[in-house]
């Protein structure tokens, strides 16, 4: 099994900035793309950002605010938010495609618990 834990998530004001951490730990070989998602009330979970050796993504209403890093030493992936508006609070999911051991190739998908984003105007 994987788990994955989320921290960083709080209350800001609009323009603020905050940084978000989910760290992965258990049955691990390689982790091969790590992302976030969120999830407004009432709305469906969404793409934030996606990092996969080295090559990023990110959904176009955050291009040019937020940034996804990776520490592979670690098993964490980071989320930078700056210039933050009321229209980025939503719960923040992470997310990790993980090869558990090096006998199999077969990929599995994990999910954290997620971590509240609040930007207040």
């Amino acid at each position: 099994q994987v788990q994955l834990v989320e921290s960083g998530g709080g209350l800001v004001q609009a323009g603020g900035s905050l940084r978000l951490s989910c760290e992965a730990s258990g049955n691990i070989f390689r982790i091969n793309t790590m992302g976030w998602y969120h999830q407004a009330p009432g709305k469906q979970r969404e793409l934030v950002a996606t990092i996969s050796g080295g090559r990023t993504n990110y959904a176009d209403s955050v291009k040019g605010r937020f940034t996804i890093s990776r520490d592979n030493a670690r098993n964490t992936v980071y989320l930078e938010m700056n210039s933050l508006k009321p229209e980025d609070t939503a719960v923040y999911y992470c997310k990790a495609i993980v090869q558990p051991d090096s006998t199999r190739s077969n990929m599995f998908q994990y999910w954290g618990q997620g971590t509240q984003v609040t930007v207040s105007s």
